[in-house]
């Protein structure tokens, strides 16, 4: 991947983790509920999403629906919705499916001329294979938007996060900041884990830290948002709305 800089869809940010079930969604969400308080419409996509209930729905394409203005259906949410709680390309194989960029970044775009606004939920990890040449990161560069990384605490997280910082650079995108959502309540020396955070992806990546999020028992847009730093986000990710209107 090159380390020229691609061209955004538009006002947005794109949403990745450490991992699979990190809190991305949760995050994804404040996140449109910050800009929705500023008064602005924004719109959830998360452009590949895996698992369905017995109704047949997503509970992150919900939830980023329920958070977006002006409301979406699921389908312009969730382009590439499938079945089962597995790899992206995986699922696709066993549905018969093929993912590719093109209708992906497609749906992005037409959601971005609706709304000013647009908060991009990957799937897993930032590098999830979608298909035999490409990854989640080749879509996330396709798109250009800058990245907002949710770093799930616990332990081996300050690897993981330091590698996805560097794959986020080497695809040419900028990392606008890092999140942390606590997932291991036993964890040894939390805050020195943050702090280390905060030293590496700062020094070497620019990106602040937006919030360290604690375990939340009802983990709302509005409950998150509150654990957010919104003065930096309007710094690091809401800047650029007024000129781009």
């Amino acid at each position: 991947m090159s380390g020229q800089h691609p061209q955004p869809v538009g006002p947005g940010c794109w949403v990745t983790g450490t991992d699979t079930e990190v809190g991305k969604t949760r995050i994804a969400a404040a996140l449109l509920h910050a800009a929705v308080a500023q008064g602005l419409c924004a719109a959830g996509y998360k452009p590949v999403a895996a698992g369905v209930d017995a109704q047949g729905l997503n509970e992150d394409v919900e939830i980023l629906r329920a958070a977006s203005r002006p409301p979406l259906s699921a389908r312009q949410v969730c382009p590439a919705l499938l079945s089962e709680p597995c790899a992206p390309h995986v699922a696709a194989q066993h549905m018969g499916r093929a993912l590719t960029l093109a209708p992906l970044v497609a749906g992005a775009q037409a959601l971005a001329a609706q709304a000013p606004y647009l908060v991009v939920e990957g799937v897993g990890g930032f590098c999830v294979p979608l298909n035999e040449q490409h990854t989640s990161a080749d879509l996330a560069r396709a798109l250009g938007l800058p990245v907002v990384l949710v770093v799930g605490l616990q332990l081996g997280c300050i690897n993981h996060a330091l590698l996805t910082a560097q794959a986020i650079a080497s695809a040419g995108l900028r990392l606008a900041g890092w999140v942390g959502n606590h997932r291991d309540a036993a964890m040894l020396h939390r805050q020195d884990t943050i702090d280390t955070l905060s030293l590496w992806l700062g020094r070497d990546h620019g990106a602040p830290c937006l919030g360290i999020v604690p375990h939340l028992v009802s983990p709302s847009p509005q409950a998150v948002l509150r654990h957010l730093s919104v003065p930096v986000l309007q710094t690091r990710l809401f800047a650029s709305i007024a000129s781009a209107l």
